[in-house]
């Protein structure tokens, strides 16, 4: 090879290391502000490609008719549209309880059900327990009992302890445990939780 070829690659070398060497500073420069308002405007870009759903539901005997994008969560469209903040926020992944409510009878965890699978379905939601100013049987009987400290877990707590005696799983202390591990109580509040479910369950009846 002859010397000028020689050194001409090595100057292609040189000028491709300080072009990529320019690059990543200037990246490394660039503002934290400036990188965090471009993550926005692409948040805001990502969020146009979903085209909002028509929603007819009906919570607490009352019926709803929105539009909502895809993703939304039914504990999201709850607690942000329809301002019923009794259900909570937990964990955000359905592994403590805090958002339980009930669907067409079942209890279901909110932040894992889409509020579109939803589409025509009845929920019951904490606030829609109770008959006007006269409590429901469970929440009295938390009341009671008790079965609360922080209070932050006790909405879904209640509505899955109502779902366990509708359910049929109260013939024990240790089978009401069972059924209700789902919901947690970080204030270690269960044995009160399962003395108000022992008592709303001697009548036999459906809550």
């Amino acid at each position: 090879m002859h010397s000028s070829d020689s050194k001409n690659n090595q100057g292609d070398s040189r000028r491709d290391f300080l072009k990529k060497s320019s690059l990543i500073t200037a990246v490394a420069l660039t503002p934290t502000i400036a990188l965090k308002a471009a993550e926005g405007q692409a948040d805001e870009r990502f969020a146009e490609l979903f085209e909002r759903i028509p929603l007819n539901l009906m919570v607490n005997n009352q019926t709803y008719q929105a539009s909502v994008e895809p993703r939304v969560t039914l504990l999201d469209y709850l607690r942000e549209e329809l301002h019923l903040t009794g259900t909570k926020k937990g964990c955000d992944h359905g592994q403590c309880g805090a958002c339980t409510v009930h669907v067409d009878g079942e209890r279901v965890n909110s932040c894992l059900s889409l509020a579109v699978m939803n589409e025509g379905k009845k929920i019951t939601t904490i606030e829609g327990l109770a008959n006007g100013n006269e409590l429901h049987p469970m929440q009295a009987a938390f009341i009671k009992h008790d079965g609360f400290q922080c209070g932050y877990c006790t909405p879904g707590q209640i509505m899955s302890a109502v779902a366990c005696v509708n359910e049929g799983h109260t013939n024990s202390r240790s089978e009401i445990s069972e059924y209700m591990s789902g919901n947690i109580c970080r204030c270690g509040a269960y044995p009160n939780i399962v003395d108000a479910i022992v008592e709303v369950s001697k009548g036999g009846n459906k809550i």
